[in-house]
């Protein structure tokens, strides 16, 4: 069983930045694909990027890439997720995922789901 908790989330103007961090704890931690999804109000769950034990394999949501930046931690049961340049429509809860069976950006593929964190864009 591995527990994820995250945190960074918050309330920011258009244009800005906030970085998310998510701890893994439990067994296994440190072996884990890890990832973050969103959802909005009213809306489905959505891939935003993923990211491999190694670091080296990435990917990102077509609106994430050139704005979003997810890295693994030193200890690496960490994986942070930088956001900058963020609009209205980033507003969402932001799930930490770990371990993955199939397609990153399927949601029914992820084992592991933290309990989110809100993030707030203002205009």
């Amino acid at each position: 069983q591995v527990q994820l908790g995250e945190s960074g989330g918050g309330l920011v103007q258009a244009g800005g930045s906030l970085r998310l961090s998510c701890v893994a704890s439990g067994r296994t931690a440190n072996q884990n694909t890890m990832g973050w999804f969103r959802q909005a109000p009213g809306k489905e769950r959505e891939f935003v990027a993923g990211i491999s034990p190694s670091g080296i394999t990435t990917d990102y949501a077509d609106f994430a890439k050139g704005r979003f930046t997810i890295s693994n931690g030193n200890a690496k049961n960490t994986v942070y997720l930088e956001m900058n340049s963020l609009r209205p429509e980033d507003t969402a809860v932001y799930y930490c995922v770990a371990t993955v069976a199939g397609r990153w950006d399927s949601a029914l593929g992820w084992n592991y789901w933290g309990q989110g964190t809100q993030v707030t864009v203002s205009s």
